[in-house]
């Protein structure tokens, strides 16, 4: 499939067929795509826990759910997802390989990160798995883990303390479409998204453009 296909299908599923696995070779091409993110100072500090089957997904279920609630439809469909993988970041990763005398960072000092380039990174792995999801015929999603249920969550995949828990990517064969309902607050446009030149300076020039061409 061309990128620019991939690109335009890809879209968050969260219906999911528990009757149909993702093939292992597929799931593996899924986590070499994701390792070939890009990361500051090539740190790679990234690490991602995979979870196969009913045996290892639902452990992660039950350290997230609220007992006290049903699970509503959003639940039932993405915890029937095959295929859970959680994404972590290591922050001591990129502080040590900036230390290092190619960088001199020897303070080691976080306030150097004002973006912690350390969940950005983790985040394109992320989305590298997104895609190359949609280019094995898949569906996928990404999600976050509510703050209080991190702990539990640690706990019941062994994750250490020093590793941040980005998100989460659900992958399977989607069982049937649904539309998310922010959907409908429809698409920026690119003349309120792209700025050229300066924030706020409109459409401006673009390549070719002429400065006097109305905007």
């Amino acid at each position: 499939m061309e990128l620019s296909q991939v690109v335009r299908r890809r879209r968050m599923v969260r219906r999911f067929d528990p009757d149909r696995p993702v093939p292992g070779d597929v799931l593996e091409r899924i986590l070499y795509a994701a390792q070939r993110a890009p990361s500051a100072g090539f740190s790679q500090g990234w690490d991602f826990v995979v979870l196969e089957g009913p045996s290892q997904t639902q452990a992660f279920w039950a350290a997230t759910r609220d007992v006290e609630r049903e699970p509503d439809a959003w639940l039932r469909g993405v915890s029937a997802a095959p295929v859970l993988v959680l994404c972590l970041s290591d922050p001591t990763a990129y502080l040590d390989r900036y230390a290092e005398p190619d960088k001199g960072w020897t303070d080691r000092d976080p306030a150097r990160w004002p973006v912690p380039y350390w969940d950005v990174d983790t985040g394109m792995a992320a989305m590298l798995m997104l895609l190359t999801a949609v280019d094995e015929g898949l569906g996928a999603l990404f999600f976050g883990v509510p703050p209080d249920r991190h702990t539990q969550v640690r706990r019941a995949h062994g994750i250490p303390q020093d590793r941040r828990l980005v998100g989460v990517v659900a992958l399977g064969h989607e069982r049937e479409r649904t539309t998310s309902p922010s959907l409908r607050r429809g698409r920026r446009s690119e003349q309120e998204v792209v700025h050229r030149g300066r924030f706020g300076g409109g459409r401006g020039t673009g390549p070719g453009e002429s400065a006097t061409e109305p905007v």
